[in-house]
């Protein structure tokens, strides 16, 4: 008698479209409030974390104390490297999802930053921003509040500029909690196996 395999489990497509009926809406609802006070400055928050030069900013501050915050600041550079790398050469190759549309009678069209050619799914922002406060914050905890608040200002930004959708940000998160877990779980191998060590690490970069 031959053995039925499992079949692998699929999401139900009916499921997948009502969330993507949600994420529209959500998106749209965004796009017709107004938040005059708002406009501004989350485009320029935006447009500050284009690869990633906020996160990069603070690292450099940080690499410029003594003690555990120039580890931190190591551990949070390599977590953005990797939420990068796996947001933009797989997670937008993979889904390919496309940006969102912009009406050209778009009622708030100067909250808009130019849009990106890449696919929008998921937010590499969003996942770098999120990847360098969890890594830092792991090291430094002083910082892991202000941190991950501006994480979550970087990710909105991106829906109210009009570049991404709601789930974007959300996967993006997602995975930039995954890069900095991967990340910080390296460092503490390498600390505990006799090596180089995370430590050694921060002292051969900053030597750089």
């Amino acid at each position: 008698m031959i053995e039925r395999r499992p079949s692998p489990l699929r999401v139900p497509q009916g499921l997948l479209r009502d969330l993507a009926s949600l994420d529209q809406a959500l998106y749209e609802t965004v796009t017709v409030t107004s938040t005059p006070m708002l406009d501004s400055a989350l485009r320029r928050l935006s447009a500050a974390a284009d690869h990633s030069k906020i996160s990069f900013l603070v690292a450099a501050g940080l690499a410029l104390r003594p003690g555990g915050s120039r580890r931190a600041a190591v551990l949070g550079v390599a977590a953005v490297g990797v939420a990068s790398t796996t947001a933009n050469l797989l997670g937008k190759r993979l889904v390919r999802r496309p940006r969102p549309h912009r009406a050209e009678d778009s009622p708030f069209p100067g909250r808009h930053v130019p849009m990106p050619a890449s696919a929008s799914f998921p937010s590499g922002h969003t996942a770098s921003a999120v990847a360098f406060a969890a890594a830092v914050g792991s090291a430094f905890p002083a910082v892991t509040v202000p941190l991950g608040l501006l994480a979550c200002a970087v990710g909105y930004s991106r829906v109210h500029t009009g570049v991404h959708y709601p789930g974007d940000v959300v996967a993006g998160a997602v995975l930039g909690t995954g890069a900095a877990a991967a990340v910080i779980a390296a460092a503490s191998h390498w600390d505990g196996s006799g090596g180089r060590g995370a430590r050694g690490l921060t002292c051969g970069f900053l030597a750089r």
